[in-house]
């Protein structure tokens, strides 16, 4: 397992520029009349965003152990007599190894994706889903470090509205670094004669946030790009992003997850939806 570490900017990685129009719409901009003076201390913030901070990351490409993978749980255990229970799980167990190739199911609660060469271990329906058919699995991470916490306080003690601003240009530039990663795995499965699907971050559909710190140890994005995890598995630095991408043999996985809105718990309510774009460019 080799695992990839720049930072944008450097080493012939290109240099990552936010979408402004994007840094807008994080302000609730919906095409509304904005004030020049206003417009203009947004791009100056927005220059400055881009000129301060340069993101790092680190990604790396995993096979699947199938052994340690389970694609789909057992069924619930049915209840009554002994014999019908015994019964039930005898069909749930067989319908597990032929769904995952002989592989135990953890707690046989949900389905989980064990990468091959690691210890982790990404569980949930969500997921699987997502990887169904995958041939190989990437995880990134990016960040624009710690200096992105420290311009955002100095900002916000300044004045709140440039704090807000300042946040949402972040937003916008730790999306675009993460855009600019991506497409570095994209490259590497289109050389393997492979394509890829959209990326997948904990905390998304049901991938539990915990599994932060062990995606992260994977990485040794702790030690090399700065990034920890807090008691509530929050990342920090906030401007960060882990992810995962499956590589497949075909350009569609046939999945259930097709887009990320499909596992988004708040889609109903979804403004961005409602006017026809999404947080995450697909």
């Amino acid at each position: 397992m080799m695992v990839r570490y720049g930072r944008l900017g450097a080493g012939g990685v290109p240099n990552a520029r936010l979408d402004r129009s994007e840094a807008l719409r994080y302000l609730g901009y919906t095409g509304q009349q904005v004030d020049e003076a206003l417009l203009t201390r947004f791009n100056r913030l927005a220059d400055e965003c881009e000129r301060v901070i340069a993101p790092s990351f680190a990604w790396s490409v995993f096979g699947i152990d199938e052994k340690r993978t389970c694609w789909e749980a057992p069924e619930p255990a049915a209840t009554g007599s002994p014999d019908a229970l015994d019964a039930a799980m005898d069909a749930a167990e067989s319908r597990s190894a032929v769904s995952s190739q002989g592989a135990g199911c953890g707690k046989g609660l949900v389905p989980q994706v064990a990468l091959a060469g690691c210890d982790l271990v990404l569980e949930g329906n969500s997921i699987a889903g997502h990887l169904r058919g995958a041939r190989k699995v990437a995880l990134m991470a990016c960040t624009l470090g710690a200096v992105s916490e420290r311009e955002m306080r100095k900002h916000e003690a300044i004045s709140v509205a440039d704090g807000v601003m300042f946040g949402a240009c972040c937003s916008a530039l730790v999306e675009a670094a993460a855009k600019i990663t991506e497409d570095a795995i994209v490259r590497f499965a289109h050389d393997m004669g492979l394509s890829t699907n959209w990326r997948f971050s904990p905390g998304y559909g049901d991938l539990p946030l915990n599994v932060q710190p062990a995606f992260l140890g994977v990485l040794d994005a702790s030690r090399r790009l700065g990034i920890t995890v807090t008691s509530t598995n929050m990342l920090v630095p906030v401007k960060s992003v882990t992810a995962v991408l499956g590589l497949f043999d075909e350009p569609d996985n046939g999945g259930e997850a097709r887009d990320a809105c499909s596992v988004c718990r708040l889609r109903d309510g979804c403004e961005l939806r409602k006017r026809g774009i999404t947080c995450h460019g697909r």
